[in-house]
């Protein structure tokens, strides 16, 4: 399973996605599910990924192919986010065509999804979802963020948290307890993880972490919420039973 997460803000972008792709009592295997296309001065874009291993890789491999074609439409050549995004559908679309027709025979759903996000020079930070069809929709001022993966034990602190003047600095603070609730409910999410900061204009990455358990913000992060939780939740008065 997975978990990523991105959040668009007025002074830029949050990403942070797990690496566990397997768990178990004794097999955990981890893989980067998070992908940066960075062009100083030009671009940054950043690719997350959740589902099927194998789809998710293929995708990513045909967008590096292209990437390196001079005749080929890329991420790197794209003139907006819109059309970064349709490429990454339509490399989804390829694989599609490809692998759906065996998947289906060997009884294995065909499914991924992706979250892509970044800034062109030109235009404005956009974060998009797309969807295992390849279509995708854009986040907005009324949904700033983008989960994908396991998502819905560290959505109720995006919703209670995230808006569009939410600083980097909270955005982050916010997408590292998100990310915790989720670890700590679903044994097939974990760390290490990978985070990236853009900030608006900057058109390059301004941090790239990889996070592992033993960080020592995140472990403060992991003990103080907890905490903080369990000190809100006595505060409030009993009901009459």
């Amino acid at each position: 399973m997975t978990y990523c997460v991105a959040t668009l803000l007025d002074t830029g972008m949050v990403f942070l996605a797990d690496s566990r792709t397997n768990a178990g009592v004794d097999h955990v295997n981890t893989f980067r599910k998070m992908h940066v296309f960075e062009r100083a001065g030009d671009r940054v874009l950043v690719l997350m990924t959740a589902g099927n291993l194998a789809v998710s890789q293929a995708v990513v491999h045909l967008l590096h192919e292209a990437a390196v074609d001079p005749h080929a439409d890329s991420v790197y050549t794209a003139p907006n986010m819109f059309e970064a995004a349709v490429l990454v559908g339509e490399a989804l679309r390829v694989v599609h065509q490809r692998d759906a027709a065996a998947f289906k025979e060997h009884g294995i759903e065909f499914n991924a999804s992706f979250i892509i996000g970044g800034q062109i020079r030109g235009e404005l930070p956009r974060l998009f979802n797309i969807y295992a069809a390849g279509n995708f929709i854009e986040a907005t001022d009324d949904t700033p963020y983008f989960q994908i993966g396991e998502s819905k034990y560290g959505k109720p602190i995006l919703d209670r948290v995230i808006t569009r003047s939410t600083s980097l600095a909270e955005a982050t603070k916010c997408a590292l307890i998100s990310m915790d609730s989720t670890i700590r409910s679903n044994l097939s999410v974990g760390a290490p993880l990978d985070l990236v900061c853009l900030r608006r204009d900057a058109l390059r990455v301004l941090t790239h972490r990889r996070i592992d358990a033993d960080d020592d913000y995140f472990r403060m992060i992991r003990s103080a919420w907890g905490e903080s939780l369990r000190h809100a939740f006595h505060a409030l008065p009993n009901p009459t039973i």
